[in-house]
């Protein structure tokens, strides 16, 4: 149930001497607002009633972690509590918790809504790399917390492939999962572990194409949890294969060029990397399948979306493997 607008006004002008104009932004889980004050405009988030109070702390004391460590990174600020707590706590009328945060709110348009070149991706690239880098040192009490979207958990979710309709994707699927089990998962005690952004994606990266940065901003940490460090671009590539149907991995090859700047890929890292994004890419679209079946009247936007998910898949698959890594160890950005 969605929370009240006049409660969360209430709480930001008692807990935070914040006033001004509330309008909702659509999100997956949250209760999501922008607040316009007289002077600055701020994201103001309420956790979903089903996600646990450690681990919206998480999330926050990550971003906190990165202000205080590597403040020259452009990560979403946490704005604190007149009486400096980084939260307040909402007891709804079914007993269950909310939380209630505010960030500043980051201006400028997202890397979805742009066409970067190649030397703009590897930029996207290195500030995931400078990322991964800094939160090295950080652990918190929740950082193992289960998530479906980890893709170290991605071969115990072969029984989705039974709510996809169509033959074809369901071949797909299952080609990746065969591939998935020959070449990650004898590897995944061996892999580098440490707290991830997790959801590195093209919705969650500001940018300015004026910039000689070009990433200006980097949000939502919703899916932060502890996980093998490589699988952190591999979300990031996931969203760039296939967009070049005549190059399918070019996208990718210059965000890894970029984040290498930062941080070196390992040499068992990296032959991991292509079939996690792969592996990413069609836990996607099987997740949207099985949402469409449960949410039917979202059937057809849902599957509409999926449908170029399991094109890029395709499309990404059709490279011969050996090729992808030997362009990964030679990667341009032109």
């Amino acid at each position: 149930m969605p929370i009240d607008v006049e409660l969360v006004g209430s709480l930001l002008e008692n807990d935070y001497h914040l006033t001004g104009r509330l309008q909702p932004v659509p999100t997956e889980k949250d209760d999501t607002f922008r607040l316009r004050t007289e002077s600055t405009a701020y994201l103001v988030k309420v956790s979903p009633p089903d996600e646990a109070h450690a681990v919206v702390g998480l999330q926050t004391a990550a971003m906190r972690f990165l202000e205080a460590n590597a403040p020259e990174l452009p990560v979403q600020r946490v704005k604190l509590t007149v009486d400096g707590r980084d939260n307040v706590v909402i007891v709804t009328d079914d007993g269950r918790p909310r939380v209630l945060r505010v960030f500043n709110f980051v201006e400028g348009a997202v890397w979805a809504q742009t066409s970067p070149d190649g030397e703009q991706l590897a930029k996207v690239g290195e500030m995931l790399g400078r990322i991964d880098v800094a939160l090295e040192a950080f652990a918190h009490p929740a950082d193992r917390r289960g998530l479906v979207w980890d893709i170290r958990h991605f071969h115990q979710l072969t029984e989705l492939v039974e709510h996809t309709p169509n033959a074809e994707h369901r071949q797909l699927a299952e080609e990746v999962f065969r591939l998935f089990e020959a070449t990650i998962v004898p590897r995944l005690k061996d892999l580098e572990t440490q707290v991830i952004h997790g959801d590195y994606s093209p919705y969650n990266v500001v940018v300015d194409q004026q910039s000689d940065n070009y990433v200006t901003g980097v949000i939502d940490f919703g899916d932060t949890m502890r996980s093998a460090v490589i699988f952190d671009p591999a979300v990031a590539l996931a969203n760039l294969l296939g967009r070049t149907p005549d190059q399918p991995w070019r996208d990718a090859f210059a965000f890894v060029a970029g984040y290498e700047r930062a941080r070196p890929i390992k040499d068992l890292e990296l032959p991991l990397l292509p079939v996690a994004a792969m592996a990413r890419l069609t836990l996607r679209a099987l997740i949207t399948n099985w949402r469409a079946e449960r949410v039917p009247e979202r059937r057809d936007y849902l599957l509409a979306h999926a449908k170029d998910d399991w094109t890029n898949v395709g499309r990404a698959m059709d490279v011969p493997l050996a090729d992808v890594l030997a362009q990964l160890r030679n990667p341009v950005t032109s």
